[in-house]
């Protein structure tokens, strides 16, 4: 029997003019990954009018993390959960005039249906993935995210903040 064996050819291939490969930034963490997508200077949603898109934002998340609570104080998001991605999304208005102050929702996402979330400002907002393969959450942010922490709106809460219960499945 005869083999046709070749050699693997490592030079440059041709590339076409115009065409960029452009790296993009990827952190991790023990708990999974964040990259950003894209920034746009302005940008209108047709169901979102007073939305000004400024980035769209990629996370994973492993099973069993929590990532909680999140408050952003000059910032809007809208998430997207894939379809075949499963996540619980709590959110607590965390607003003193708000008629709503210190309601809880709870949203399975993903899970079979494609949903945009709309979360305004002042309200937390994470998700846990209490399901075994890895969910992804894709959100479109109208504030640009920084490291600086002197510009960040990024505030933090413990993720128990509002109790334990509210990441734990839904039992009876």
């Amino acid at each position: 029997m005869k083999l046709n064996i070749t050699k693997q050819d490592y030079s440059k291939k041709p590339t076409i003019d115009g065409v960029k490969i452009v790296e993009v930034p990827y952190f991790t963490d023990d708990g999974g990954f964040f990259l950003e997508l894209g920034r746009w200077q302005k940008q209108v949603l047709p169901d979102f009018p007073e939305f000004e898109l400024k980035q769209i934002n990629y996370s994973e998340m492993d099973p069993g993390v929590i990532k909680a609570w999140h408050l952003h104080l000059q910032q809007e998001d809208i998430w997207f959960v894939p379809p075949n991605h499963k996540l619980l999304v709590a959110l607590r208005d965390c607003r003193e005039q708000s008629n709503t102050n210190g309601v809880i929702m709870r949203v399975v996402a993903g899970a079979g249906k494609a949903r945009l979330i709309y979360i305004p400002r002042g309200v937390a907002h994470g998700a846990a993935n209490l399901w075994p393969k890895p969910a992804s959450v894709i959100y479109l942010v109208n504030n640009l995210f920084t490291q600086d922490p002197k510009l960040s709106d990024e505030g933090r809460l413990p993720w128990d903040e509002f109790g334990k219960e509210v990441w734990e499945i839904t039992k009876g």
